[in-house]
């Protein structure tokens, strides 16, 4: 079931969840903070990614790249999964309770958009960016269970989260352009192509270096979190040389290898930043 929703991927939010709570805390927040933000982040991408499998199931039978999926092949059932969002929900809703009044309260909030931006494809193109917001969440929840309340460098991380995630979001969402467009999905590959897919996912990636970089001076992280954020911008340039409007085929590296090493060097880049 696990490999139903992909739990691996949670290396791509959970780092940032990670990053703004040592960030907010000045350095190690203590056990209590980081084992229920961790369980609340688990809850909630549980959460999503069950729904996601729910919401898209036709589609996904419909799209040879997804048919082998659980639902579409008939591995697990419908009801199962319903269970598994349900559980994720309830163990983000008693981690959130478990941090401070904040979390709690906005916890149903987050969930919304955690069950909802699957929908957001049937109706705008713009769902990357949602996507993006959503994951996005991670970072801003990760700040508040330290501190109890916003502050500035929580929303340039959770901007940083939303256009990096867009961003490669951008670059998967190009192999799927004629599926979409056959299946009248929203998408931007599906209404102005790749070619312009891709130029708006370095756009995506080019402010995603301008606010780690922000992020860094705000938080007035050392020389090594700088040699951390030249790597990223390196891994960023590399992602983008994988793939063109031409050939798509390095595509899966791009997706799955760079951007799970970039999540873990910026961690570690803000861990060694401030103490060197």
């Amino acid at each position: 079931m696990l490999d139903a929703i992909k739990f691996e991927h949670t290396v791509f939010a959970l780092p940032f969840a990670y990053i703004a709570m040592v960030l907010a805390a000045g350095g190690w927040p203590g056990w209590w903070t980081v084992g229920w933000v961790t369980a609340a982040m688990v809850g909630g991408r549980t959460c999503a990614m069950a729904v996601n499998r729910i919401v898209d199931r036709l589609i996904d039978a419909r799209n040879p790249r997804t048919a082998q999926r659980h639902l579409p092949m008939g591995t697990l059932r419908v009801w199962e999964l319903r269970g598994l969002a349900l559980a994720g929900a309830a163990l983000m809703v008693v981690a959130a309770g478990m941090l401070n009044p904040l979390c709690l309260a906005l916890a149903p909030l987050a969930l919304v958009f955690l069950m909802g931006y699957s929908y957001t494809k049937r109706f705008t193109w713009t769902t990357h960016w949602i996507l993006g917001f959503t994951d996005g969440i991670a970072a801003a929840g990760g700040w508040i269970a330290v501190r109890g309340q916003f502050d500035a460098p929580a929303f340039v991380l959770w901007f940083a989260l939303t256009v990096w995630i867009a961003g490669f979001d951008l670059i998967y969402a190009c192999q799927d352009v004629e599926v979409d467009r056959a299946q009248g999905l929203q998408s931007v590959p599906a209404r102005f192509g790749v070619a312009a897919a891709l130029a708006t996912a370095r756009a995506n990636h080019a402010l995603t270096a301008a606010a780690l970089a922000l992020v860094g001076w705000l938080a007035g992280l050392g020389a090594l979190y700088w040699v951390g954020w030249v790597a990223v911008v390196a891994l960023l340039v590399y992602e983008h040389s994988l793939v063109s409007a031409r050939d798509l085929s390095r595509l899966d590296v791009a997706f799955f290898n760079v951007n799970g090493y970039i999540a873990l060097i910026v961690l570690a880049s803000v861990v060694a930043g401030l103490y060197a």
